[in-house]
């Protein structure tokens, strides 16, 4: 299986996935013009697309790569999502040319969102990012922190697939709230690096999110006491905490 970005909009990434036997499918197309030049340069079919969630850069582009090249479409059990072929909910396998992707119910950003976990790779759309994750639209904050609990429960070498470039800004906020972590200097060093070599900084793996992320630390006495340093906890346990971060990003 191959992996690779097509960039699309400001900060969006589409993930184009190439199987072994020649399959070809896209994660969260939300423009089509970006996939379709790919695909005339490469000279390569569509076979299908997966949708984590409804939100319109994550969607846009569903129609009219089903109209150009009458690929299949899995995506949430949202019926304002249109064109959606196979709706699928959480605990059910989705089949990409014999690769097999386990469907994890990961509301609290939109309550359709899903992710979509096999083969050692998490394409989780805006639940998870590098060193961040995504803002609470129509969830609770107990909610988004149950998802990404989820998420953390992974094995340490998954690979994580987001959909936004967002590593520089996540990475800002992150070392205000744990300056003396060595992971996310690290970090912040690397990111510098490919952006400025114009190279993406997806994908992440769980064991470095979980050494430098904020958002999957919740539980971490150091980001614990470091929030109240900085008056922003009010009470002390796991969505407190969660939510006393999401919403101090909110407004950094």
């Amino acid at each position: 299986m191959k992996i690779e970005p097509i960039p699309a909009f400001t900060d969006n990434y589409i993930w184009l996935v190439q199987t072994s036997n020649g399959g070809t499918y896209v994660i969260d197309p939300g423009d089509a013009g970006p996939v379709v030049s790919l695909m005339k340069e490469r000279n390569l079919g569509l076979d299908g697309i997966l949708i984590t969630h409804w939100h319109p850069d994550h969607t846009g582009g569903i129609q009219a790569l089903k109209a150009a090249t009458g690929c299949t479409v899995w995506g949430p059990d949202n019926p304002a999502i249109e064109g959606i072929d196979h709706r699928v909910i959480d605990g059910d396998n989705v089949e990409l040319d014999g690769l097999i992707f386990s469907v994890m119910a990961v509301p609290g950003h939109t309550l359709d969102h899903i992710a979509y976990y096999g083969h050692g790779v998490l394409f989780c759309g805006d639940t998870l990012f590098v060193a961040g994750c995504g803002r609470v639209f129509e969830g609770t904050f107990p909610m988004m922190r149950a998802s990404l609990e989820r998420i953390r429960e992974l094995p340490s070498d998954t690979h994580i697939y987001c959909t936004h470039e967002y590593t520089a800004a996540n990475l800002k906020f992150a070392l205000a709230v744990d300056p003396e972590n060595h992971a996310l200097q690290e970090q912040e060093q690397s990111c510098r690096q490919h952006r400025q070599e114009q190279q993406p900084t997806v994908p992440s793996t769980l064991a470095k999110e979980r050494a430098s992320n904020p958002f999957l630390r919740w539980d971490d006495p150091v980001i614990i006491n470091n929030l109240a340093a900085h008056k922003k906890l009010v009470g002390s346990n796991p969505d407190d905490v969660f939510e006393a971060l999401r919403t101090w990003k909110d407004n950094f």
